[in-house]
């Protein structure tokens, strides 16, 4: 089917270019963009005593692929609800194509063309994936009251559509399946049915939180090549990942946070190599081989590194068998 309005994705060989130039002087934390898509100043997200988010100035450049990466708890997929309305802050303003998005709801950013897929998918399991695609079409005239009894008025746009949603489900591999149930699909396909289902929309962002959580290995790849299809047609991809394998091969710039903050950004190979983001997120050893630590294969490793490793597994060691003695067990008993 040939449709003006659907373009054709790149083929998966062909070379991949990163975008440069993306920002203006030094790089380091809310350093500005050349072209920031979304702009967010003094964010803050508190549950209880407790701040998930302390965002003082962040830029999401435009036409790039950008990861959003940290550990556990820095507040990552609370930043994505708080830009895409699922959530709301407790003070800060933030901006999307330069429209204010402060107060509004996730329905209204995704007609404005910011649309997400989430860690663990929505896809509703009990209609087919055709179904499921359909409805991520907008401005459907088949959805008012009144129009929905007159077949002449949406007839054609919901043949758009379903022609629209066949050619998404062949360019994901997933045509075979439109029939099927989503409940009966991979969580893999799962991922691609939402990740297809988010341009029916025809989005200028999109954003994608842990798109290769639960993914059989054998599916990765093509996730990979359907993200940098993403911006070979024009859109901006937002995506939090741990995955540093991932992120090195197709980010063009990314964004670390640690307890809410964002302590450093840049180019992937620049980020990598920031202390602030080893000691954070990849940990103080990230380059010792544990294997070496152990004796259980070849190599080389810093002596101090590993002796000091080696110490800590031993003391946790102890306190696992202290904590299991019977003699432990006896006192706490007799407590």
């Amino acid at each position: 089917m040939s449709d003006e309005s659907t373009p054709v994705a790149p083929s998966a060989s062909a070379p991949r270019v990163k975008a440069t130039g993306l920002h203006k002087g030094e790089v380091g934390p809310g350093v500005a963009k050349v072209d920031p898509i979304i702009i967010a100043d003094n964010v803050r997200r508190d549950f209880g005593g407790n701040t998930a988010v302390n965002v003082e100035h962040l830029e999401i450049p435009r036409g790039a692929i950008t990861a959003l990466i940290g550990p556990n708890g820095a507040g990552k997929t609370t930043l994505f609800n708080l830009l895409t309305g699922f959530d709301k802050p407790n003070s800060g303003q933030w901006s999307f194509d330069g429209k204010n998005l402060a107060g509004i709801p996730a329905f209204k950013a995704a007609r404005m063309g910011q649309v997400r897929t989430f860690q663990l998918t929505k896809a509703l399991g009990l209609l087919t994936v055709l179904e499921n695609m359909k409805l991520g079409a907008t401005k459907q005239k088949g959805e008012g009251l009144f129009s929905s009894i007159l077949p002449f008025v949406w007839r054609k746009q919901e043949a758009d559509n379903e022609a629209k949603a066949r050619e998404l489900l062949k360019r994901f591999k997933l045509d075979a399946k439109e029939a099927d149930f989503a409940a009966s699909l991979s969580g893999g396909q799962r991922k691609l049915l939402e990740m297809a289902r988010a341009l029916m929309s025809d989005p200028t962002l999109v954003m994608l939180d842990e798109p290769m959580a639960g993914v059989n290995p054998a599916l990765t790849q093509s996730l990979l090549d359907h993200i940098l299809d993403l911006k070979d047609l024009g859109m901006t991809v937002l995506f939090v990942e741990h995955d540093m394998h991932m992120v090195r091969h197709i980010a063009d710039w990314v964004v670390v946070m640690a307890e809410g903050k964002i302590v450093a950004e840049g180019p992937p190979d620049t980020v990598m190599k920031d202390q602030a983001v080893i000691d954070a997120y990849l940990g103080a050893h990230q380059d010792v081989d544990l294997g070496v630590v152990t004796g259980r294969h070849e190599g080389t490793v810093d002596s101090a590194a590993a002796a000091e490793l080696l110490e800590t597994a031993q003391q946790v060691d102890a306190a696992i068998d202290s904590d299991s003695s019977p003699s432990s067990h006896e006192k706490e008993d007799g407590r």
